[in-house]
């Protein structure tokens, strides 16, 4: 069997890739960079030409800027929106037994700081958000026109050492390893008290694996269902070296974030058979001992 990965070079491609070579898949992965097939989703001949020439069992579409920002608007578009349309028209005409499954984002939903599942609405709050639900309505109409096997997994924040320092949680986890190592500096951090959720992508990947491979639900959230505060986070990396982080962290009283509280209704995903089973401490002790250079 044959799997296609959009968008491979981020830390869910890695670790489904891993997960698809030890269940026997054979893995073409697929890039703007980095990878077997460089090439950018937006590109429907790139993208028909490849579903054409591999006819996989299975497409996975992660590409995007995971970005709320205006400035990434069009690239959002032409990622997400004009992607996803390449990617199912192409299996459409040329692959149509294919499973494909489309990353999702807590993002999208409108978020009153209650747990997010499958029945809350859409909020169109940003250009991504506008993106990824474009995406979702795609999905929906390719699978009522034309019984196409297109899979959703909604994700929440998940991290793991191949996360960049664009992202908080990775930000956090570099600078406490300099100042362990005898920095000075100080970092400035916006809101201690959002909470969100702490995942680990290897197993945030499980449950699109397991998604992916049953009939009866296509779209689905993926998340662990519990919350932590920023200052948790902080806390414990800085705890794994005995610090204090009150002599390190200053804050930003102007900060503006995007939501108080994002978490998750996981119920759907349990009643499959998934869980997640890497804790918010495990999380932490994986991204400050790893030696993967970000």
């Amino acid at each position: 069997m044959k799997a296609i990965i959009f968008g491979s070079n981020g830390q869910d491609g890695y670790y489904l890739g891993l997960l698809l070579r030890r269940s026997g898949i054979e893995v073409f992965e697929s890039s703007r960079s980095s990878r077997s097939y460089i090439g950018n989703v937006s590109d429907y001949s790139f993208v028909s030409g490849l579903i054409q020439a591999i006819q996989p069992d299975y497409i996975f579409s992660f590409a995007a800027n995971s970005t709320t920002k205006h400035d990434a608007l069009f690239e959002n578009h032409l990622t997400i929106s004009t992607g996803t349309l390449n990617i199912l028209e192409s299996v459409r005409l040329y692959c149509i037994n294919c499973k494909v499954f489309l990353s999702g984002s807590a993002m999208q939903f409108s978020n009153t700081g209650v747990p997010i599942n499958e029945s809350t609405p859409f909020d169109a709050s940003s250009p991504y958000s506008v993106a990824r639900i474009q995406s979702i309505y795609l999905a929906r109409y390719y699978r009522n026109k034309f019984s196409m096997h297109v899979y959703v997994g909604y994700f929440f924040n998940h991290d793991s050492p191949f996360r960049s320092e664009r992202h908080i949680n990775q930000k956090i986890v570099s600078a406490v390893k300099r100042i362990a190592k005898g920095s000075k500096e100080k970092f400035e951090i916006g809101d201690l008290s959002v909470r969100k959720e702490f995942a680990f992508a290897g197993d945030i990947v499980e449950g699109v694996w397991i998604l992916i491979n049953q009939t009866e639900v296509y779209e689905a959230v993926i998340g662990t269902g519990v919350d932590y505060s920023i200052q948790r986070w902080i806390e414990i990396c800085f705890g794994e070296f005995g610090l204090d982080w009150h002599d390190h962290v200053t804050r930003n009283p102007n900060f503006q974030p995007d939501y108080r509280r994002l978490v998750s209704d996981p119920t759907l995903i349990n009643s499959l058979g998934w869980n997640y089973v890497t804790d918010i401490d495990k999380l932490a002790y994986l991204m400050i001992h790893s030696s993967i250079a970000v």
